[in-house]
């Protein structure tokens, strides 16, 4: 399954016409830590979006991306960490997070995923951090199962739309079959 899911990501870098020329390199990275993450979107998990403070830009774009009406998909519940518990950005750690993690495991009843964006070394990190099934995007830190990026990168933001452009139709592309994320 994942050699055809890498062959079908090939294949749709090189089709953009070099939009997506830099992720070629790194495209197994990313394969496999988005068919998991997609494997468990189609298996009903919501997504618990975290960004650091400087990407809260682009967890609004990914909100608002994710399930325009254009798409004609099912709908993919996402909310962001500050939407389900306003004070995120004061916990210090700990049992505070413990508290928060108790929270959003009794609101989604377990069924949900982290997806973080942003730097390795930020407070707003620990939490995706700490579970295993995260859907990690962590810049300047070498993290495991995580799709490593640079915030220094001057293109860092148009690289993290293109990334986010390829999720989104990777997404797609599994909710109709077009290609197998199943584990």
């Amino acid at each position: 399954m994942q050699e055809a899911f890498d062959k079908w990501t090939l294949d749709t870098i090189r089709e953009e016409s070099g939009v997506y020329n830099w992720l070629e390199e790194s495209r197994f990275d990313w394969g496999v830590a988005t068919s998991q993450v997609i494997s468990n979107i189609l298996k009903g998990k919501a997504i618990v979006l975290i960004t650091d403070s400087e990407r809260s830009w682009f967890s609004n774009y990914i909100k608002i991306s994710l399930n325009k009406k254009s798409l004609d998909r099912p709908i993919i519940p996402i909310l962001g960490i500050d939407e389900i518990y306003p004070h995120f950005s004061s916990l210090n750690g700990g049992e505070d997070l413990d508290m928060v993690e108790d929270l959003i495991d009794a609101t989604f009843n377990g069924n949900y995923i982290y997806w973080y964006i942003g730097k390795g070394n930020s407070t707003r990190a620990d939490i995706a951090k700490r579970d295993d099934n995260s859907f990690n995007w962590i810049m300047d830190e070498d993290f495991v199962n995580a799709y490593i990026l640079s915030s220094i990168d001057p293109y860092i933001d148009t690289k993290l739309i293109e990334l986010f452009k390829l999720f989104d139709k990777t997404l797609s592309a599994a909710l109709f079959g077009e290609i197998d994320v199943t584990e």
